[in-house]
């Protein structure tokens, strides 16, 4: 893993790790909250073999990017914006999973002229009012639900998992392991394999590396208004979704997804939320991705 940080026009530094072909396509990946820059324990070589070049960058607050005071969704475009001068890359596109499907939405928004593609990997959608959708599973809900309610009793909460993944990691690993009834049989399933797993961890730890204020700070923003419509995005957007995801119901995507002119959708019958984590549909992913761009048109 090649990690790397840029300091931006504000002063603040933005956290990076490169993997694949450097000569490739580039692709932005957006991690999830909580998440980081860590992807992949050495380098992906399915990117690699497909000539993709992958920039995957830690949110303000994570990892080695700095906090940003009353950080909004779009301004993250503007960090992304000056990676993208630095790398001297005058075109890319954006790849988010989870909470970080919100940030690539809002970059491929702000940036229509530098963004080529979006793809939205079992992303979260915009909230009404303030609140999850009952679909979403109730301990999903229930975070949420601290995170505005209660903000000092999730803050005890995230620090004893930092805890528990900086001291004592196995067991954290144990804990994973036991899934729960809330998770779909994909996602328990997933959480059986010890490379997703030791994975995880190193992910978790880079992305509490600086305490848990930056996952704070971004769930109560995930709870806050866009500041766009889906239906605004006038790029081109890949939606990859599992019809199982207890997280982010399948129901709002689609929902999002008609939205959405230019739009081709992915949704996988028996998947859970933990998408990325399966070798075959990231690779898949990449596959469909590549196709695109060297067809150079959108179907």
């Amino acid at each position: 893993m090649n990690d790397n940080t840029k300091v931006l026009s504000d002063g603040r530094r933005l956290g990076y790790s490169v993997f694949g072909d450097p000569e490739g396509i580039p692709l932005f990946l957006f991690h999830g909250t909580p998440g980081s820059r860590v992807w992949f324990t050495e380098d992906d070589p399915i990117a690699k073999e497909l000539g993709i070049y992958l920039i995957a960058t830690d949110r303000p607050g994570y990892g080695l990017s700095d906090k940003k005071h009353k950080l909004k969704l779009l301004d993250y475009a503007q960090d992304i914006e000056e990676l993208a001068e630095h790398l001297q890359l005058e075109k890319f596109s954006v790849l988010g999973v989870s909470g970080g499907g919100a940030f690539a939405a809002a970059v491929t928004y702000a940036l229509p002229k530098m963004v080529d593609t979006c793809i939205l990997v079992c992303t979260a959608t915009p909230f009404v009012n303030g609140k999850p959708p009952k679909t979403m599973s109730k301990e999903n809900c229930l975070a949420f639900y601290l995170t505005n309610h209660f903000p000092w009793l999730l803050k005890l909460i995230e620090k004893s998992k930092k805890k528990l993944i900086d001291q004592k990691p196995d067991l954290y690993i144990e804990n994973l392991k036991k899934g729960g009834s809330y998770l779909s049989e994909w996602d328990n399933k997933m959480l059986q394999n010890g490379d997703v797993l030791e994975n995880g961890v190193l992910h978790s730890k880079e992305a509490y590396r600086q305490g848990v204020d930056g996952v704070m700070e971004e769930s109560k923003l995930l709870t806050k208004d866009w500041g766009f419509k889906a239906e605004a995005l006038t790029t081109p957007v890949i939606v990859w979704h599992g019809e199982k995801d207890t997280f982010s119901p399948i129901i709002e995507v689609k929902n999002m997804a008609n939205k959405i002119p230019h739009v081709q959708t992915h949704y996988l019958e028996e998947a859970g939320h933990f998408l990325t984590e399966s070798e075959e549909v990231w690779k898949s992913i990449l596959v469909k991705f590549k196709e695109i761009q060297s067809n150079s048109y959108y179907t």
